[in-house]
């Protein structure tokens, strides 16, 4: 019995050793099994996948003409993601002993003739067609190309004046990166980026004109003396352009000053203000303000002589972040929110408020037509947002020229929500002069 107690150990010990070694083996059988078919289903879907994304590829191709840019643009994401997701899946998979050829997925579509030499000699690329494209119609592109064709010349290398134009309205209307532009127009990225610059640079020089401050200033009052706003010339307000990064702290932006007349014309812009900047800041430093207050070029016209005998000099309107000055009026603001405005106030702020959607809709239809602008700028190219919004601004009002300023696609109206009330020392010349406007502006709305 003792021999016998000494070696049941030994037995249940060995009896146990080998259970344990059964199960492991079942188990990495198991587990070798699971992972073969784990891989196969993994290559079948990945078939799958390649084959979707090949029949996608081949629709675009046969179709990129007709379908809208910023579909096919949506497309290309989807099927260079999707390129690249499969490819890190598969690098994440055991390989089996023999593993599966998988079939490539095809590259993005290439054709013997680039995209815009095909919209070109499409029979269908009707008005429709290149609104969608750049943005604005043919006549008007025609014209800006006769326009720009002498600064282009040959300042661009590999690339035609009419390629060059349409390559930049394009990434300009889309906000596509340069890869996109020059897949569709059959350049290097490299050049794509030059001639978009290059473009950008000649709308500048040719096109600045149509910042008609100095040039139609009777016009401009006239336009807005209709509205009830005697000797007013224009609308001043503020609107930000994302950066992505901290370059100017969390949420920091680019700021960009303008001037909009009654139509939604930019009459004057400053661009590439840091968002840290105050607004009253921003304003003193700008040339608009220089104009008024130190070289006396602008708003020094005659005043307006009202209906009670009280002069109203050249004035533009502006919003509440700004300091309220003798040729800059702001709204009545009230510190404490429990007093009420008077009945005078209120004419004055409903107008006020009522001539302000003039920019507000300005900036929406700028961002709105131009979707480069609507994207967070990268913080190394950062220095040459002011040149691009300047010139989207330029490219605004040469479509108002065309009479092309009234598309409801790119009417989306953007509120600058977060600027900060002006609390400095309030001018009591300019407050005498809101006053008296004020005044007017009610007794007008009580006649009517």
């Amino acid at each position: 019995m003792a021999h016998s107690d000494q070696q049941a150990p030994t037995t249940a010990a060995s009896g146990g050793r080998g259970n344990s070694s059964t199960r492991k083996t079942a188990a990495k059988r198991k587990t070798n099994k699971s992972a073969s078919v784990n891989y196969g289903d993994s290559q079948k879907l990945a078939a799958t996948i390649s084959s979707v994304t090949s029949t996608a590829c081949s629709f675009l191709r046969q179709n990129d003409v007709v379908l809208l840019p910023s579909q096919t643009l949506i497309l290309e994401s989807l099927l260079s993601s999707t390129s690249l997701s499969l490819t890190r899946l598969l690098s994440l998979l055991p390989k089996p002993p023999d593993p599966l050829s998988l079939s490539p997925i095809p590259p993005l579509p290439c054709q013997p003739q680039c995209w815009f030499y095909r919209f070109l000699s499409s029979g269908s690329a009707d008005d429709s067609m290149w609104i969608d494209a750049f943005h604005m119609s043919k006549p008007s592109f025609s014209r800006l190309l006769n326009l720009l064709s002498p600064s282009l010349g040959s300042a661009i290398p590999k690339i035609s004046p009419d390629y060059a134009l349409a390559a930049s309205l394009f990434r300009l209307a889309h906000g596509a990166s340069y890869k996109a532009v020059a897949r569709r127009f059959g350049i290097e990225s490299a050049v794509a980026c030059r001639a978009f610059y290059v473009v950008c640079k000649a709308i500048n020089e040719n096109l600045g004109h149509l910042f008609e401050l100095r040039s139609d200033s009777e016009g401009i009052a006239e336009g807005f003396g209709w509205r009830s706003l005697p000797n007013c010339f224009g609308v001043l307000g503020l609107a930000r352009f994302g950066i992505d990064g901290e370059l100017l702290g969390k949420n920091g932006c680019v700021m960009l000053q303008a001037l909009v007349d009654y139509e939604g014309r930019f009459l004057d812009v400053s661009a590439g203000w840091p968002s840290t900047m105050k607004p009253e800041s921003i304003l003193h430093q700008s040339k608009l303000y220089s104009g008024v207050e130190e070289s006396r070029e602008l708003l020094q016209g005659p005043s307006h002589k009202l209906g009670d005998g009280c002069l109203i000099p050249p004035y533009i309107l502006g919003d509440s972040c700004f300091p309220l000055m003798p040729w800059l009026l702001t709204p009545y603001n009230r510190l404490n929110e429990e007093d009420s405005f008077s009945s005078v106030e209120r004419a004055f702020n409903s107008a006020h408020n009522q001539a302000m959607g003039s920019v507000v809709s300005a900036f929406g239809k700028l961002r709105a037509r131009w979707q480069l602008l609507s994207k967070q700028w990268k913080e190394e190219c950062v220095e040459y947002l002011p040149f691009v919004i300047v010139t989207g601004c330029l490219l605004h009002n040469f479509l108002i020229k065309c009479d092309e300023s009234g598309a409801q696609e790119f009417a989306e109206p953007v509120n600058e929500e977060g600027l900060p009330v002006y609390e400095g020392v309030v001018d009591e010349g300019a407050q005498r002069i809101r006053d008296a406007l004020a005044l007017h502006m009610s007794r007008a709305n009580i006649e009517r």
